[in-house]
This record gives structure tokens, sequence and C-alpha cells, in this order.
């Protein structure tokens, strides 16, 4: 189903007359009243004057998640503080967070990308959408929440876990529609199965899934045993949150809501724009958010702009699945997570930084593992499995406080883990995606 089918119908030069006035406006607002962007403009030399069309935003500065830490709290904001009526941070964990704040009418244009979401995966008013994402901080749960209000959907905020829970109020009130992670689909379904729940038995028609990467494959066995359609939808906590892009009926690339938000794709390399169909880096432009607008925001995630005209009848632009990124953040269970942050974590505990991170996709509960190899000092390291226990639970519960997951501890002998002369390989990363 079509949500808005003016707008994401709407043939190409009118949709490009819209984006280039509100690119126009954008520009020149931020200019005059975000010192950050001014100073960056001024640096290369551009001025709003220059941007005489859609093409000139190639000559605009990038922004970088560095840009938004170090802007932190406030300073990106492009509006009066008594205008920002909602604030979001990233489900990351570093030590200084990463902030989207809301306009009420960006709450609007956030409420109508995701009534395009769900619409498009076959959601009415008449259904009912269990909201199995995290509340709060996190824009998951609340983009899915505005959402669903504005389709005029009943909403089930039962937020991330609780899995008995959910599959019981699946029954209970007859879900139509849920959100969650595609990782979390698939534990819920073993657990289904363990409780002799019949998920075919039970009125769901479809899923919106996102918040990490999956794959084909996985979507072909979430289908199978929900006996649903899973819908990939994606958004970023920078750029509002989810409902930036979703598939359709298609299942084929997600649709990029462009009157709301510009998409763009260059080389990761040089920075340089790069033309549909091929694949390089996503960067984001927030051509109508008055709280926290972005230029040009470096996403970091690879994929390419689809040139094929999609058969749902929509007419803005799709972005294939997605790749993977060009940094080395993980995301584990919908949470970022850098190396940085668990050698910070180790730290706190007195340990060195000399760690190797394996994760794994459990083939029981279809959950993100991860495994945290650690080599202690020779002091630490002795015979006393009281003494290694109680370190080991140390290491645990403070991993847990500090990145908001469960890390499987391993301690090692000293020297036992590979040396690198270069960069370290911190990482093992055995998914399948």
């Amino acid at each position: 189903m079509i949500w808005n089918p003016e707008n994401e119908c709407m043939n190409s030069a009118n949709l490009q007359t819209i984006q280039f006035a509100r690119l126009k406006n954008l520009v020149e607002h931020v200019y005059n009243t975000v010192p950050f962007y001014k100073n960056k403009f001024d640096e290369i030399g551009v001025k709003p004057s220059d941007i005489r069309s859609l093409k000139d935003i190639a000559k605009l500065p990038f922004t970088t998640k560095s840009d938004l830490r170090e802007t932190y709290p406030y300073g990106l904001l492009a509006v009066p503080q008594s205008e920002i009526v909602e604030i979001h941070m990233s489900s990351g964990t570093t030590g200084t967070p990463v902030v989207d704040a809301y306009t009420a009418k960006d709450l609007d244009d956030w409420s109508e990308g995701m009534a395009r979401t769900l619409s498009a995966a076959g959601a009415t008013h008449n259904d009912t959408i269990q909201n199995a994402y995290g509340y709060g901080l996190f824009t998951g749960g609340m983009g899915v929440h505005h959402g669903a209000r504005k389709l005029g959907a009943t909403i089930i905020p039962i937020s991330s876990g609780n899995t008995q829970k959910q599959l019981m109020l699946m029954k209970d009130f007859h879900t139509n529609l849920f959100t969650c992670t595609p990782s979390y689909a698939m534990y819920m379904a073993e657990q289904a199965k363990q409780a002799g729940i019949d998920l075919h038995a039970l009125p769901l028609k479809a899923a919106c899934l996102g918040a990490e990467p999956w794959s084909e494959n996985m979507r072909t066995q979430i289908e199978k045993e929900w006996g649903i359609k899973a819908y990939d939808i994606y958004g970023l906590t920078e750029i509002t949150g989810p409902g930036v892009a979703f598939e359709c009926e298609a299942q084929y690339g997600m649709h990029v809501n462009e009157d709301l938000w510009y998409p763009e794709i260059i080389d990761p390399e040089t920075g340089n724009p790069l033309p549909d169909g091929e694949k390089g880096e996503l960067v984001i432009t927030t051509i109508t958010k008055e709280g926290t607008p972005l230029i040009r925001y470096r996403t970091r995630d690879i994929t390419y702009i689809m040139p094929e005209v999609c058969s749902c009848g929509r007419t803005t632009r799709r972005i294939h699945r997605l790749y993977g990124r060009t940094d080395d953040m993980l995301i584990l269970r919908g949470v970022n997570v850098f190396p940085s942050q668990i050698e910070n974590a180790l730290a706190d505990c007195g340990i060195r930084p000399d760690y190797m991170i394996k994760v794994d996709r459990s083939e029981v509960t279809h959950l993100d593992e991860v495994e945290l190899h650690i080599e202690v000092s020779p002091e630490q390291f002795d015979d006393e499995t009281k003494g290694m226990e109680a370190l080991r639970n140390n290491i645990t519960s403070v991993m847990k406080s500090k990145l908001g997951i469960m890390v499987k501890v391993k301690l090692v002998e000293p020297q036992s883990l590979p040396r690198f002369e270069g960069k370290a390989k911190r990482v093992i990363d055995n998914r399948k995606i």
C-alpha cells in the first residue's frame, strides 16, 4: 500500500524542484544560524549563493560522526532550544553520544516517513502493530510509535525483550505486524517452537526489521518460521531514525523518502560523487530537518542507488541492501560497539588492552554471540580458580554495564594472542550476512 501517493509517486522533475528548494533553504538557514556550518563553509570558500542546482550539493562539506560528538550537546542546533520537543541519542555507548534534537515539525516528518514505511509493509489503521524495538533514547521504538500513530493503527508498545510476553500478546491482541531486529525475530520464533506455539496460526502478516545487518537467507528463514513477509527498513539516529528508507512489496531495494532526506553515493576514499548503480558510501542530507539538520552526513554504510524503476509504482529512488561499513563499528543486537569502547571498559577493570573479539551468530537462537579473549598479567593468570572466576565475573559485569551487551569472557595466558606490526586486528566477525 502507498501511504502518500502524491509524494511517493511524484514525477522526477517535480521531485527535484522540491528537493532543490528545500536544499537551498537549508543551506542558507544553517549558514546563518549554526556557527559550525558557517565555519565549515567558509573554510572551503563556499557561500549559500553558490548552490544553484541539486548537483551543486557536491560543493558542500561533509559532516561526520566525529563532528557530531565534538559539537555535543547543542552545537548543531539550528533553532532556539525552546523549540525542541524531543531528544534522542545513538544506541552506541561511547563517552560522547550522538544527539538528534527534534522540533514539532521534525516529529511530523518522522511520523510521515514511518507511516510510509509501515504502510509499504501492508499496515493500515485497522491493524495492531506490536513494537519490539527499544523505547527511550534509542530511535527505533519511538520512530515506529510515531509512525503507527500517524497511520491510525493500534500500538502495543512492549519494547524489546520479555519474549514469552511478546508471544502471549501477539496471540491475545491479534497482532498483525511486529517490529524488531532480525535476530530477535529469529529468537522469538525459536522460543515459540519450544513453547508449542504455532506462529502460522496467529493473524500476523508482516514484520518491519532493521537496526542490524541481515541477509536474504535470514529473511527467507524468518518468513518461513513466522509465515509472514519480512521487510527491511533503514535509518540512523543522526538522520532522524528509522523511516529514511524502506522496502515495498517487491522486497528489492529500499525506497528513500527523497522529499525528506536527499541521498548520494560517494567514493569513500576520494569523496567524489558516484553515479546511480555504482557501489560506494551512502551520504544523506536532511533537507527538511529543523532541530539538528545535517549537510552531507557520511553514514559509513556501503550500498548503491538502484537505477531501475520499481514495480510498486513509487518513483523514489531505492538503495540496495547494505553491504557493510567503512569503519570498524560492530552492530551487536542493535547496539553500536567500537573496539575502543572495549579497551576503555577493560582499562576500568585494570586489564591491559591485549584482547580479541570473536562474534558469531548462534544457529540455535540466531542472536549475536560475543566472546572476548583477554590476556591477563602473569600475576593474574594463576591456578586459583576462585580468583580467575572473580576476575572473569567482574569483566563480564563491566562490559554489560558499559556496553549494554552480554559477552562471554575467556581469560588467556600472557603472550598467547597474535601480535601485529601494523594495525591490530582485534575483531573476528564470523557472522554470515
